[in-house]
């Protein structure tokens, strides 16, 4: 009779013990941070693309220089041309920027014996920007900020004008029409083109985050 009265006993703290366990299994709120870039010009958001949620994107996809769409460029003349990036995701990033310049011709066509150096933009690196000299070129110029971006923040401008270097106008042909004389540059009614890609990284294990995104160390 004892063992039977112990079984039951233990048999019902068995019970109520497991009950217990169950009653105290909460749910809770999990809160997951988003990565998120914008890039920046003269003060507007040009572009971005942020995590929203299950794999989804808020992007928007916009051109740089359309402020000079209008304009007739004169060589030599420093035009605004502010670049920089914004932090839109909710963790704290690291940021680079890849600036690509070319040229079309008259039909629209890509010229590549144009220079893209000819097209310059003033960049700033006395601000924690810094270009990476051995992964840039003449027509592709690659930027890393040194700093940790914090959520919500942006970056300084890493850019303030850019211009056409005059040299451009060098190459123009003289026509003599009895007292007339008229020049004619071989470049007139050219276009130049700024593209820019702006990359993000998380600075949760930040070293390895960049060297397995970018491919370098830091």
């Amino acid at each position: 009779s004892a063992s039977v009265v112990l079984l039951a006993g233990s048999t019902v703290g068995s019970a109520r013990a497991a009950l217990t366990y169950y009653s105290e299994n909460y749910g809770a709120q999990v809160e997951v941070s988003n990565i998120g870039v914008s890039l920046v010009e003269n003060d507007k958001v040009i572009s971005k693309r942020d995590y929203a949620s299950n794999g989804k994107w808020d992007e928007a996809t916009g051109d740089l220089l359309t402020g000079l769409k209008e304009e007739k460029i004169v060589p030599g003349k420093q035009y605004e041309e502010a670049i920089k990036v914004t932090n839109s995701g909710s963790i704290d990033s690291y940021v680079r920027v890849i600036l690509k310049k070319s040229w079309t011709n008259k039909e629209g066509v890509k010229d590549t014996t144009l220079s893209p150096d000819l097209i310059e933009l003033n960049f700033l690196t006395d601000n924690g920007w810094q270009i990476a000299k051995d992964q840039s070129t003449t027509e592709r110029t690659v930027l890393y900020y040194t700093k940790a971006v914090a959520a919500g923040d942006s970056t300084p401008a890493l850019s303030d004008t850019i211009r056409i270097k005059p040299s451009i106008a060098k190459d123009v042909t003289k026509h003599v029409d009895g007292n007339t004389i008229t020049y004619t540059y071989k470049y007139n009614g050219y276009t130049f083109h700024i593209d820019a890609e702006v990359d993000a990284v998380q600075t949760h294990n930040a070293k390895d985050a960049i060297k397995s995104a970018w491919g370098v160390d830091v």
